[in-house]
């Protein structure tokens, strides 16, 4: 039986969420059925060595985006893909006026965000008018897929709703040998934060909420790097918060999770947060602002965490209390998630699409 051959197209292999899910998904695709190719806008970061040596890496080598459609269009063109699996917001928008041109393959589009809340430029908003060209279109959460329908007039037939899968072997690994974090202090609760120090992630608030808490003896772990990161340790400096900590990024966040007493979800929009997912998979209780990107899909009430409003900063800092003074089952926490996004769940409904395209 002729194998399918698949290209999925990022723009590197940071360590990302979109390319996390990218780098699971071709790995673990039956090779008695696909044939995956990972194409690079660039061969770098942190996931290529998670990368099986059977998945062949197309490196195109070129910095921006918006130059990267040529070469992209002409690997298509030359390697004949039966799918192309475009998994990267902004490479799907261009790639979606140019599909028609190549009538023999299908072409899948992986949404990374809710498009009206991450997209702000009008060049690429423009290119949504083309989404429909897609054959399908991979929404991770119910608010995307609204979103998608609602404001670009995409088909719902074109849509399917797949969540993030948890890779729970993989944080498994990386928990084997952890120890708690040295900067976790005795008689303090440890409350952990990760993401890009950007806007969206809303590290702001979560500092204002802090604001709030300077007398008790919670200390907070922020986690990631980004360009918000000198005003966002100046705010710490104003606002006198000498219980948090910057951490900058970290090779094994899992360690951070593992040992919080909670975790916090400050954003203020999402695709599918992965970050809230590992946080349950390591056994560690939520707390989430109620954002739009599929919160309320994760979170279930009291078992694995809570959703508040982060900008009332009384109402958000008195939940924090609340929760640390609570007792949380780790081993009720861990199979919420497993039992509806581990990793073969997610990844059996993704084979079904693929295979689904080519009959």
């Amino acid at each position: 039986m002729k194998k399918i051959s698949v290209i999925f197209i990022l723009p590197d292999l940071e360590t990302g969420g979109a390319e996390r899910i990218v780098t699971t998904i071709a790995n673990h695709l039956s090779r008695d059925r696909f044939e995956p190719k990972i194409l690079l806008l660039r061969k770098q970061g942190g996931y290529l060595k998670f990368l099986n040596r059977d998945v062949e890496i197309i490196d195109i080598n070129t910095e921006k985006i918006r130059h990267s459609l040529k070469p992209i269009l002409r690997e298509i063109y030359r390697r004949k893909p039966d799918i192309v699996f475009s998994g990267f917001g902004e490479v799907n928008a261009y790639l979606s006026l140019f599909i028609k041109l190549f009538p023999k393959t299908k072409f899948i589009a992986r949404e990374t965000n809710v498009v009206t809340r991450h997209v702000t430029r009008k060049e690429i908003k423009f290119f949504y008018n083309f989404y429909n060209n897609y054959d399908k279109i991979i929404a991770q959460s119910d608010d995307m897929m609204r979103d998608l329908i609602r404001n670009f007039s995409i088909k719902s037939s074109k849509i399917v709703k797949i969540n993030n899968p948890v890779d729970f072997d993989f944080i498994e690994s990386k928990l084997a040998s952890a120890q708690k974090p040295e900067s976790f202090k005795l008689n303090y609760k440890n409350v952990v934060a990760i993401g890009n120090l950007s806007a969206r992630k809303g590290f702001d608030n979560l500092l204002k909420v802090f604001s709030r808490l300077k007398n008790e003896n919670i200390l907070l772990h922020i986690l990631g790097d980004g360009k918000d990161r000198e005003m966002l340790h100046q705010m710490k400096d104003f606002l006198g918060l000498e219980h948090v900590i910057f951490h900058g990024r970290q090779e094994n966040p899992y360690e951070f999770l593992k040992y919080a007493d909670l975790f916090i979800l400050s954003s203020r929009y999402e695709g599918f947060p992965n970050v809230l997912l590992e946080a349950g998979a390591c056994g560690t209780y939520s707390l989430a602002n109620n954002c739009p990107g599929g919160i309320n899909e994760i979170i279930q009430n009291e078992t694995n965490g809570e959703v508040s409003d982060i900008e009332n900063y009384e109402d958000f800092s008195q939940k924090i209390l609340k929760i640390l003074h609570e007792n949380h089952d780790e081993d009720l926490i861990k199979s919420s998630i497993k039992s509806r996004f581990s990793k073969n769940i997610i990844l059996d409904a993704y084979e079904k699409v693929l295979l689904s395209m080519v009959k």
